[in-house]
Order: structure tokens, then sequence, then C-alpha cells
């Protein structure tokens, strides 16, 4: 018997189609999964990537966005003299990484805050008014208006 993914057929989030068949594409492949991420569609225009980074602070974070390429990534620096410790359970990740997500089109970084060791991203689905559907009136020979053709955006 054979497995079919369903998962294209029904998602429904707008904004991130794209990065979810990179991530349906890349499943069979091994990728990284540290450290885990929720993406959350908060309403049609509005998104939240949250990303467990327990251990980082504000200065060992950096978040960049490059066309439609967003990339965090995150090094704990030890510093200099600090005393080796020695574990005899290690369960909190300390390693660097480095996580991309593809944007779709119009889609902005508003802002990003870490609290209690989770990093939230913010994301905002901005079109510019010239992509924005608008209603053209039309008028008859005689110069009078007759109806509206409503442009619905794709």
């Amino acid at each position: 018997m054979r497995g079919f993914d369903m998962t294209p057929l029904l998602r429904t989030t707008v904004g991130f189609d794209r990065l979810a068949r990179t991530l349906d594409t890349l499943s069979a492949e091994q990728i990284p999964s540290y450290p885990p991420y929720n993406i959350e569609k908060l309403d049609e225009e509005r998104y939240t990537i949250t990303m467990a980074v327990a251990g980082f602070s504000q200065d060992d974070l950096d978040i960049t966005v490059q066309e439609n390429q967003l990339t965090v990534k995150g090094k704990i620096e030890v510093p200099e003299g600090a005393v080796e410790r020695h574990f005899l359970h290690r369960g909190i990740a300390e390693r660097a990484f480095e996580r991309q997500f593809s944007l779709a089109d119009h889609i902005k970084v508003v802002d990003a805050s870490l609290e209690n060791g989770l990093l939230h991203i913010s994301l905002k689905r901005e079109v510019p008014e010239e992509a924005r559907p608008r209603q053209i009136a039309i008028t008859s020979a005689t110069g009078g208006k007759r109806a509206a053709i409503e442009k619905k955006a794709a």
C-alpha cells in the first residue's frame, strides 16, 4: 500500500504557500529540526513565526530579510575565561543554528520579540495599492454611466 500526502490539497494558509511547498518537498530529505518553530495565521493579513530558542539572549540572535528570504541565526558566545562546565545530563541545546523561511510576495516582517525563551517574529501581508482590486466604471456611448466592473484579487 502506498501513502499519499494530502496536505497540499488541504492547505488554506495565505502567504506561506511557497514555504509550505518547499517544506513538503524537503520532508523526505534530512533537514535540521533545531530550533523547533510554529507558523501561526492570526488573520488574513497577519502571521507569527515562533521559535524555541531557550538559552539565547537578544545579542545571540540575528534576524535578516533579503528579498523574500527571512533568515534567523543564533550563536551563543562563550566569554573568554569562562569556567568549563561538566554536565551529568544535557538536554538544553546551546548550539549555533541558522533557519531560513521563504516568504510569499508582499509579506513584510513587522517586528520581533524575545520572551521566556520564545522568539516571536510578526509578519504582515501588505499588498501595494496598484495590486489591490479596483472598480472600473463603464459608460455608454451617450456618456451616461451604466454599470461597474469589479476586479477581484487573484
